[in-house]
């Protein structure tokens, strides 16, 4: 079942369609201006697992996460799901070379969805360059954390670039799953699960709940990660 659309103005959103209870993406990073201000755009808003896109579909919009979190993968020959990319509030997602897309797009949670459908224009062009611009850098970031060499390494900047684009000050609300966590980062839940278990038991995180996660030594991570 598809996610349910409204058709609105841009200018008409407001923090009302943002369910209060959405923790840590829409509370503690700030609302991100409008893609293209002047353009009309559709909502959807999407229950968790609800699919967004599908590989192999035609690309005819680019979507931009109002709340909650988007994820991006692909499923192996084999059957095994590699996720390519998580998406946070204020990010956009959706890009393609060749009209198609690549990847199948889930909401990980509740979410809502800013669908753009117009081309880009001279109204608009350089936010679309910008947005394209900052998913290749994520795109290229990410590439380099799944060839780092051991977990406690991929995790540790895992956990530093959900804090950063969360905008969050040490307290990450993971609304994805170990499991997601470790088809991300081309690790098993168990993996995922220990080295997760470690930082904690070597004051470097506090578990507060399955999807809640403090940075206690943020320095000692980045020591990880260089």
């Amino acid at each position: 079942m598809r996610a349910q659309t409204v058709i609105v103005a841009s200018s008409m959103l407001s923090s009302a369609l943002r369910p209060a209870n959405v923790r840590g993406f829409s509370r503690k990073r700030a609302t991100p201006a409008p893609f293209a201000p002047d353009q009309p755009h559709q909502i959807v808003f999407c229950s968790a697992n609800q699919e967004i896109y599908a590989q192999g579909e035609q690309s005819t919009a680019l979507y931009q996460v109002e709340y909650g979190v988007v994820r991006l993968y692909r499923l192996l020959s084999d059957g095994r799901r590699q996720i390519s990319a998580f998406h946070v509030a204020g990010e956009m997602f959706g890009f393609e070379a060749d009209g198609q897309h690549h990847f199948f797009a889930e909401a990980v949670g509740d979410a809502g969805i800013r669908v753009f459908r117009q081309a880009a224009n001279d109204g608009n062009w350089r936010q679309t360059l910008d947005a394209a611009l900052a998913a290749l850098v994520r795109a290229q970031e990410h590439l380099l954390v799944v060839g780092r060499q051991n977990a406690a390494e991929r995790v540790a900047a895992f956990l530093l670039d959900m804090a950063e684009r969360q905008g969050s000050h040490g307290c990450i609300e993971l609304a994805m799953s170990r499991t997601d966590i470790g088809d991300y980062l081309g690790l098993t839940i168990e993996t995922v699960s220990r080295t997760l278990s470690r930082f904690k038991a070597s004051g470097l995180v506090r578990l507060e709940g399955a999807r809640t996660v403090e940075v206690a030594d943020a320095r000692a991570l980045r020591a990880l990660c260089a």
